[in-house]
């Protein structure tokens, strides 16, 4: 005669709660629950003393009387151990296995993780594994940047060209790229960073301004070599005291342009906030980045314009 959906009630009651109506105020609606006292639900014992209705059978063809009874003559009350909580994700039941990780960058982590398991473990039957989490947010970031990148090199590319309207500046401007990248590598490697999302798009911010710093220094030459031209007919050594007043003379305007840049990041550095950690892998490859940029703006460049201007005027000759 026991009904097991009284049983039932009673339970959620006791332990979690039963709602019974619903409460409006204004706009906002809060559902009311009834529970049992806590020294009535708080051990295994008060449990097993919850009263129980129970009718105990039919009389002359009508409901027979209904008895209180405790739950503990009814089943048996221990504890066991059991996930807190059910999981589900997309109709699904779900067990998660979370990883903390320091020691090296996400992306090569999970792919020799996917291959140890692979070997180590067969999913029974109607078992699925996903890799899910930051990994999962790596991976759609990095769909982007197969996009953003590219399009962010030929906005470049594309800005340069209208501005100095000939692919040979163009070509020397861009010889800041390569040499800002490995700037930019090396000091990620010196500081222990590995590469992510931050990192990526620290290397993009360092694109546009090593192009920047570059498009200044051929910027400066021409108008040396311009300079000079006007004065006299130009010669081998005429060139050449154009090119170093373009390059050497004029060298406190460009580090300026340097060294502002990197005072506004040295303070991300140093800085522990919150945020603090991606900040640093965004500023860290522009730092290194610019070091090795400017390098190639002080040295490489003016010489590469030298000979240019050298070939160009002998074919002049």
């Amino acid at each position: 005669g026991v009904n097991v959906a009284d049983v039932q009630r009673t339970v959620a009651a006791a332990i979690g709660g039963m709602e019974v109506t619903t409460t409006v105020e204004g706009r906002q609606r809060f559902s009311v629950n009834v529970r049992y006292p806590r020294d009535l639900r708080d051990s295994p014992s008060a449990l097993g003393r919850v009263l129980i209705p129970v009718a105990l059978g039919s009389v002359g063809g009508s409901a027979g009387p209904v008895v209180q009874i405790p739950l503990g003559h009814l089943a048996t009350i221990r504890l066991v151990n059991a996930p807190m909580q059910v999981k589900t994700e997309n109709a699904f039941l779900t067990a998660w296995v979370q990883i903390d990780m320091t020691s090296r960058d996400l992306g090569s982590y999970v792919r020799d993780a996917k291959a140890a398991v692979a070997t180590a473990v067969t999913l029974p039957p109607g078992y699925t594994l996903t890799w899910s989490g930051q990994y999962e947010y790596l991976q759609r970031a990095t769909e982007k940047l197969k996009v953003v990148i590219p399009l962010t090199l030929l906005i470049i590319v594309v800005l340069l060209y209208l501005n100095f309207g000939n692919v040979r500046d163009l070509s020397i401007v861009l010889l800041s790229l390569p040499f800002a990248l490995s700037g930019g590598i090396w000091f990620l490697w010196a500081l222990g960073y590995e590469l992510s999302v931050a990192v990526a798009v620290g290397f993009i911010a360092l694109f546009g301004v090593a192009a920047e710093t570059g498009v200044v220094m051929l910027i400066y030459l021409d108008l040396a070599y311009e300079h000079r031209r006007k004065d006299a007919a130009m010669t081998p050594a005429l060139l050449h005291a154009a090119i170093v007043e373009g390059a050497a003379e004029r060298l406190r305007p460009k580090m300026m342009t340097v060294m502002a840049i990197m005072a506004g990041l040295l303070p991300i550095m140093w800085g522990n906030g919150a945020g603090g950690s991606v900040m640093r892998r965004i500023a860290a490859p522009m730092i290194g980045g610019m070091v090795s940029s400017t390098v190639l703006t002080l040295l490489v460049i003016p010489a590469i314009y030298l000979l240019w201007r050298r070939a160009e005027l002998r074919r002049r000759v």
